[in-house]
């Protein structure tokens, strides 16, 4: 593995993590509000997030990092398809999308920087195992 790889790599897992985070860090300040503050379904939309942004991200620090294709192929491309979704269908957080669309670039980055990672040409393989 050279430099490069190893630095396309370690930016595509902390990409990851950092959209994991921010899930999770939306879902806590989105429980912790006052349920007199917005409608009373926002807590369990909050508490969903923490759990997708916990998700993601345990899955990005262990399963990604051990370059595991199940992590890279079924599980972290919700990400991207997740903030689409709500970009197309105008769904919330927000109202300005920014965001959802930094979300699906970063993740696009995080998942597409790497990919020799999860899938080695013919032939690598054999030198990354030894």
């Amino acid at each position: 593995m050279t430099q490069r790889d190893s630095a396309l790599f370690k930016s595509g897992w902390i990409s990851l993590a950092i959209i994991g985070l921010a899930i999770l860090l939306f879902g806590l300040i989105t429980a912790l509000m006052p349920a007199s503050g917005g409608p009373p379904y926002l807590r369990a939309i909050g508490v969903a997030s923490i759990g997708m942004g916990l998700f993601g991200l345990l899955i990005t620090t262990i399963a990604y990092r051990r370059r595991e294709r199940w992590a890279w192929f079924a599980t972290l491309w919700y990400y991207p398809l997740f903030w689409t979704w709500h970009l197309v269908g105008g769904l919330p957080p927000g109202k300005d999308h920014v965001h959802q669309v930094v979300f699906i670039v970063v993740s696009l980055a995080g998942l597409l920087l790497p990919v020799r990672e999860f899938f080695p040409r013919r032939g690598e393989r054999d030198l990354t195992t030894s």
